[in-house]
């Protein structure tokens, strides 16, 4: 085995290597507008290779400032779930421990998602946990969410959407003579005992317009307590960023750290449905056992247990105005487990107590090379990931607690790497008419072993073997074109995409045969209007709207069957013909200077082939929607925010008992800048604002998540009205 794999590394190597030398390149990607100054130079499009991402409207891009105006300590898909398709759940019912997020249906750990262009997925299970990572939006400078297939990326393909993170374009200001030292306090506290902390420093020597080029450190660390909505769905989160860095005009050198560590009671098992929607919706059977007076207790320590540590090296240098190339290194630690008690079916009394854990090592390189010019952008890359990872199991029959011995053991190694070439041309680029045509290609390979003992096998039984091996070879293949002419904006793209099987889809399969990898073509067309481009005299009041159609045509996709497996994974299988459609509409109207309007409407259809019948694919609405209300003036900001999704199959044979109800949840936030900004340069006074959030504003009893066995059917309650309000200190 050692020798196979030893192989298998030296081909990679050689791989690498060859490929290495021919990389071509580009330095910016076209954004919403085409215009381009080959002298610009920044941090992010140099050390982080800004994707080649044709500019369509299943497109959204959200800053710092925007992202955190609300963050009170939810976990980053909450700061997102007035996006388009988008739908938000929670394990605890506020949003701070376990959290998980849907686009167009589709669930998390099909949704590729990078933090400055390396992959934050887990290789083995595909998926991302917030929890890990608490407060991670106070670290990003900027997000986007591409949904479709989008551009090509490292890490998996997107059968969805993809979301695209950056922490490093906000480390050099763009200023030549930046403030020495900026600092920020925040802090805020609410309903449940929920408290987050958070301090922010960052430190600039030097002048990047100089050869001897400018310095930064920075640091960020952040806490997160709350008790949870449901019983005992407490959570104990830290985490923590750090970064240094170095650039002048031609390079730019920057070593980043992050991480976090958890600590969360389970609530992962949900309620039934007279229990979610009744007096008692807070209860957790979590833990539940009878002592031995026969009163019903819990186990104190039925909790999740992680840590996940990262660590990147960017490099990247400019040539001239139209070459660059950029490098980078990352390595990402990740170890835990969960501790559970299990009680007797028949009497209810303890039984065993468990403990199911993880080491996992995830390492590796890409390189991108760019080339900008006035007609072209032009971007290639090489990108190569290895991972290895360890699965094991631990009982106490004693129920002591402190007597565990081995039951299982697996493993899983995977190595991941994929070489890319995309490019926009600006066929047209006279005055308001402009024409642009994209095309991207990737090949991806990718090697997957996985073996010894199977997680999901029970204690009662001898473990069973597990020995699977596959190499995938997927070719990926895109393009698109964008015609503007003076505020009318028209795209078009087609994308296909392939995806391999995680770890959960072998060992938890319910088919007679082994996963297959799944393949999908994306149709994408859109149609935007912004009066701001028509350049006519007249306009009082801006406004936008915007209309994009999809067509997502799958072969054997992998859908839910709405049970999950030991580990609360979705339990998947093949089908061979399934399809998402759908049309997104979006909108935005600023009335007044101080007053707008923006929403989006989401109507999809999405269907599965049961033999001859089509049938609905589970956790996926017909209908979501999002409305908000802003308004700003003096230092005062409001966002009134609506979110409705209508109901959805937790399986996926249509029975009507396993449909979720249709929910609606309207959130206020506030926050006010006090008005010392006459007084700061000369007292050097901070800025200091106020916030308060409001969700659920009008107490609505809803359920945004669930699941069935087919026999049990459960669900997963949210919280009321709950209040929380701080404040942000920035020096």
């Amino acid at each position: 085995m050692k020798k196979n794999i030893l192989l298998i590394n030296q081909a990679w190597l050689m791989l690498f290597g060859a490929f290495a030398p021919v990389m071509s390149a580009q330095v910016r990607a076209q954004q919403n507008v085409d215009t381009l100054s080959t002298s610009d130079f920044n941090l992010q499009e140099v050390v982080v290779s800004a994707p080649v991402m044709q500019s369509t409207n299943s497109r959204q891009e959200i800053k710092h400032e925007e992202l955190n105006r609300d963050n009170t300590g939810q976990n980053l898909p909450y700061l997102l779930n007035s996006g388009p398709s988008m739908v938000v759940t929670s394990d605890d019912g506020l949003g701070v421990g376990y959290t998980y997020f849907h686009i167009r249906g589709t669930d998390q750990t099909r949704i590729n998602m990078t933090i400055n262009e390396v992959p934050l997925n887990d290789a083995e299970s595909q998926g991302v946990f917030w929890v890990n990572l608490t407060d991670m939006a106070s670290g990003v400078s900027s997000l986007q969410v591409q949904r479709g297939i989008g551009t090509s990326a490292n890490g998996g393909s997107s059968f969805g959407a993809s979301v695209n993170l950056r922490t490093l374009d906000a480390s050099i200001p763009e200023s030549e003579h930046p403030g020495p030292v900026r600092a920020e306090l925040s802090f805020n506290g609410g309903m449940y005992n929920t408290f987050r902390e958070v301090v922010k420093a960052d430190v600039y020597l030097g002048n990047r317009f100089e050869r001897k080029g400018a310095w930064h450190i920075g640091g960020r660390f952040s806490k997160v307590n709350s008790d949870g909505y449901i019983d005992r769905a407490w959570s104990d989160l830290l985490s923590y960023q750090g970064e240094i860095g170095w650039q002048n005009t031609k390079t730019a050198v920057t070593l980043t750290a992050f991480g976090g560590k958890e600590k969360t009671y389970m609530a992962w098992y949900g309620v039934d449905y007279a229990t979610a929607y009744g007096p008692n919706r807070r209860y957790n059977p979590a833990g539940e056992y009878m002592d031995k007076d026969g009163n019903t207790t819990y186990y104190d320590n039925q909790t999740d247990n992680y840590q996940q540590h990262h660590v990147h090296m960017h490099i990247g240098h400019r040539f001239n105005t139209h070459w660059t190339i950029s490098a980078t290194a990352h390595y990402t630690y990740g170890t835990g487990y969960y501790e559970m008690l299990m009680a007797d079916w028949n009497t209810y009394e303890a039984d065993n107590i468990t403990q199911k854990g993880l080491k996992n090592h995830f390492y590796g390189g890409i390189l991108t090379t760019k080339y900008v010019h006035e007609k072209v952008d032009v971007q290639a890359g090489i990108a190569f990931n290895r991972y290895d990872g360890l699965q094991y199991g631990k009982i106490d029959t004693t129920c002591a607690g402190n007597a565990f011995i081995p039951y299982y053991e697996g493993y899983g190694a995977k190595m991941d790497g994929n070489i890319y070439a995309k490019a926009n041309w600006r066929v047209l680029h006279h005055g308001q008419e402009k024409l642009s045509l994209y095309g991207d290609f990737q090949y991806r390979l990718v090697d997957y072993r996985i073996w010894g003992e199977n997680e999901e096998t029970s204690y009662l039984d001898a473990p069973d073997a597990i020995d699977k091996h596959y190499t995938w070879h997927f070719f990926n293949p895109k393009a698109g074109l964008t015609y503007d002419n003076r505020g009318h904006r028209l795209s078009a793209t087609f994308a296909m995409a392939h995806r391999e099987p995680t770890r959960n889809n072998f060992v938890a399969n319910v088919a007679p045969e082994d996963p297959k990898p799944e393949r999908l073509y994306d149709y994408e067309l859109g149609y935007s209007y912004s009066s701001r481009g028509a350049l006519k005299s007249g306009y009082t009041i801006p406004w936008t709207i915007g209309l994009n159609l999809y067509f997502m045509d799958y072969d054997n996709q992998l859908i839910a069957t709405g049970d999950v497996s030991s580990v609360n994974y979705l339990i998947t299988k093949n089908v061979k013909d399934s399809y998402r459609c759908g049309a997104e509409f979006q909108f935005g109207v600023e009335w007044t200077s101080w007053f707008s309007w923006k929403g989006n409407l989401t109507w999809s259809r999405n269907r599965w082939k049961d033999t001859d019948n089509w049938r609905t694919i589970s956790f996926s609405p017909d209908w979501t929607a999002g409305n908000i209300f802003s308004f700003h003036r003096a230092g005062f900001n409001a966002d009134l925010q609506t979110l409705v999704v209508s109901s959805q199959y937790l399986g996926n044979y249509e029975n009507p008992e396993t449909k979720l109800k249709t929910y609606t949840v309207t959130n206020l936030m506030m926050c006010y800048q006090l008005p010392f900004h006459k007084l700061k340069n000369a007292h050097n006074i901070p800025d200091i604002t106020l916030r308060c959030q409001i969700n659920n504003m009008f107490d609505s009893k809803y359920v945004n998540n669930g699941g069935t066995d087919g026999t049990y059917i459960w669900y997963f309650p949210q919280a009321g009205i709950n209040v929380h309000a701080g404040f942000v200190v920035r020096w």
